[in-house]
């Protein structure tokens, strides 16, 4: 794998869930029986995904996050390493959240999640004091005062998911607010946060998304023979967008050539089985600059 940029500095403060993938003909109805044509399990979560896709790109990131005291934290921390990251886990003894994940033929996902999801606070003894040091994070969960640790970043991005009422807590002003503009869970409008982000990227699938300030910008389509009976997903597609554009942002990219590469991640994701056979890693990446800047 070859690097974004060499020792580019990253981490991420998120969440995990160990998730169930059911590739099903529709999504059940009331009374239904069904046959699932393929099923696999795999440590996932918005944190881990963008996480994921940072290592991926710049050859290396730090999750911040929180597991339960269990056999399936076990499981989540062992996958986790393996795919690059370096981790610092805050044990708790709540259970690890979990969570079932449906695809239905046209690689669409519908995710039904049980149990607390579990974060990484302050008052945890991580070593906080590297965040000052990172040029980019990203924040999926987490507290006030670690929000605020990770605003030593060069670049801080998160998502809405982390919380309005949180962030306005913080204080802070985030660089880049990243999230879906089709899910509730996900809204923003104006005033929302004082300080304002830096810019709101508001994420439409297929059909792009646009910035405020900014306008539109445009998304590749994946594989359809990828999502048309094959292994495809839309599963982390979103997260491996805000990995990708958090990775260019701290690289120094500017926000047009972010946007395309957080677009790229987000498309090859969804040409993936699962979380993170799709993900593209930092050659793929240079390769989308040379071309953006010729």
């Amino acid at each position: 794998m070859k690097p974004l940029i060499k020792e580019l500095r990253l981490a991420v403060l998120g969440h995990v869930e160990w998730v169930s993938f059911v590739r099903v003909p529709a999504l059940p109805r009331s009374g239904d029986i069904q046959h699932a044509s393929d099923l696999f399990e795999q440590a996932a979560g918005g944190g881990a995904v963008v996480a994921a896709q940072m290592a991926r790109l710049a050859g290396g990131a730090r999750f911040y996050t929180a597991l339960g005291r269990d056999p399936l934290g076990e499981r989540c921390a062992a996958e986790l390493k393996a795919l690059g990251l370096t981790l610092h886990i805050a044990w708790r003894d709540a259970p690890t959240r979990r969570a079932i994940t449906f695809i239905e033929p046209g690689g669409e996902r519908t995710i039904t999640v049980f149990g607390e999801r579990l974060s990484p606070c302050a008052s945890d003894d991580l070593p906080w004091e590297q965040l000052e040091r990172c040029d980019g994070v990203f924040a999926t969960a987490g507290d006030v005062e670690a929000l605020r640790r990770a605003r030593g970043a060069r670049v801080l991005a998160a998502t809405p998911r982390l919380g309005l009422p949180l962030i306005r807590a913080a204080g802070i002003c985030l660089d880049a607010l990243v999230g879906s503009a089709s899910d509730p869970g996900e809204a923003y409008a104006p005033g929302d946060l004082e300080p304002a982000p830096g810019v709101y990227v508001g994420t439409e699938g297929a059909r792009g998304g646009f910035t405020r300030p900014g306008g539109r910008f445009r998304a590749p389509q994946p594989s359809a023979v990828a999502l048309e009976g094959g292994d495809g997903d839309s599963y982390g597609a979103g997260d491996s967008f805000a990995g990708g554009l958090t990775t260019a942002l701290a690289a120094g990219w500017s926000l047009e050539d972010a946007l395309a590469l957080g677009a790229r991640c987000g498309a090859a994701c969804i040409a993936g089985r699962g979380a993170y056979a799709g993900q593209i890693d930092g050659a793929a990446a240079g390769q989308l600059h040379g071309r953006t800047q010729a």
